[in-house]
């Protein structure tokens, strides 16, 4: 019984700590943050948020693939960290909301540092002159995708 009890409070727990999170956020960036998906699960409709930033990652990720492998063929070491946390980044944001309690907020932790180090990564690069400095609309995207994690965690 009890364990009934618990696993139904589970999602209460977790909606609890979503809708706290989104109350720090302005209204714009509520609507901006979040996208709500509907699957069905064991005969019943659930509803999962999952972070609308998560889209602008893989986009992030996709738009640096070439400069990675340009990285990669003067400094492999840098190119596969800065690989290993634009990887990170599109994880623990899915993770993140997937996660409950603490965890998500841990989770977005992880993520904000990974795209900070995807951004100190880059700028090592460009200081060897292994790369020029990204276009300004990367650079915006990274920056909303900083933001909202940061908001997120604070």
């Amino acid at each position: 019984m009890l364990r009934r009890v618990k696993a139904a409070a589970a999602p209460l727990r977790s909606a609890v700590l979503v809708a706290s999170l989104l109350a720090a956020l302005t209204r714009r960036a509520r609507g901006a943050a979040w996208l709500s998906l509907s699957r069905k699960r064991g005969g019943e409709r659930e509803t999962v948020l999952m972070l609308r930033i998560y889209r602008e990652v893989v986009v992030v990720l996709e738009t640096l693939h070439p400069l990675i492998e340009r990285i990669e063929e003067r400094d492999a070491s840098l190119g596969d960290q800065l690989r290993r946390c634009l990887s990170s980044v599109a994880l623990n944001t899915s993770e993140g909301g997937g996660s409950q309690k603490r965890n998500v907020r841990a989770r977005y932790f992880n993520a904000l540092g990974s795209i900070r180090e995807v951004r100190a990564c880059l700028d090592v690069a460009c200081a060897w002159r292994y790369i020029e400095p990204v276009d300004a609309n990367l650079a915006d995207r990274m920056d909303h995708i900083t933001a909202v994690l940061w908001k997120l965690t604070h």
